[in-house]
């Protein structure tokens, strides 16, 4: 703390910086756009948390749609790169890595590969990475994996976006304020979160997505609890 450098991590730091970002990316669109799903393929082929972060980055840079497609371009391509890796040399490493999670998911895969990878993307109930690896260990096909993949992440890959694209909203309401503050020459200026105006559109219908991919799993255990009785 010496140094200083705790006062820069304040609110008002991240809306200088988010200038600076914007002019960036307006001047130099395709090679931001790049950048982004170069980095986004990059954390996902090496297992890094923080692809959930990415996509909101990628809606607050460039909006809930692009945003929306460099996530879903990095995430299906880095997954794609990790499951063939795990049916590489690397496979025996891996599987140490994914330990006894991955016996969990073996259940599932046998019964139905393609509908329970396609479950386990659209409710994140285990690690992305591990979801990645998981399917090379069984056997599933990677024309299958890519598909299940792709379809999977969409809803939750617009909602992140969209989160992002609504964040930089509200950003932009409270920099407008602060702004005004400093033009009129009043001393000290701060920025003061109203929670009001970061209920934008874009992220209440985050939010509602969000919830209602929560609620798949719920769905679907009382699915398959009526088909279980009419069985009977």
């Amino acid at each position: 703390m010496a140094t200083g450098l705790y006062r820069e991590l304040s609110l008002a730091t991240v809306i200088r910086h988010r200038a600076a970002i914007n002019a960036f990316v307006a001047d130099h669109s395709v090679t931001a756009f790049a950048g982004f799903v170069a980095l986004y393929i990059g954390v996902v082929a090496l297992s890094i948390p923080g692809a959930s972060v990415l996509t909101v980055s990628g809606g607050l840079l460039f909006g809930p749609l692009v945003g929306a497609l460099g996530a879903f371009i990095g995430a299906t391509t880095g997954a794609s790169i990790i499951f063939l890796i795990a049916r590489s040399a690397l496979g025996g490493w891996l599987v140490k890595r994914a330990g006894p999670f991955a016996e969990k998911l073996a259940d599932g895969f046998r019964r139905g590969a393609f509908s329970y990878l396609l479950f386990l993307r659209l409710v994140p109930l285990f690690p992305f990475w591990l979801v990645n690896i998981a399917p090379a260990l069984f056997g599933i096909r990677f024309v299958l994996f890519v598909a299940a993949t792709a379809l999977g992440i969409i809803p939750l890959t617009f909602a992140f976006a969209l989160f992002g694209a609504g964040l930089d909203s509200s950003i932009a309401a409270q920099a407008s304020a602060y702004e005004a503050c400093r033009a009129a020459g009043r001393d000290p200026c701060v920025v003061d979160f109203d929670v009001r105006l970061a209920l934008t559109p874009e992220l209440i219908t985050a939010l509602a997505v969000i919830s209602v991919v929560a609620l798949v799993p719920l769905a679907i255990k009382r699915w398959r609890g009526a088909r279980d009785r009419d069985t009977i």
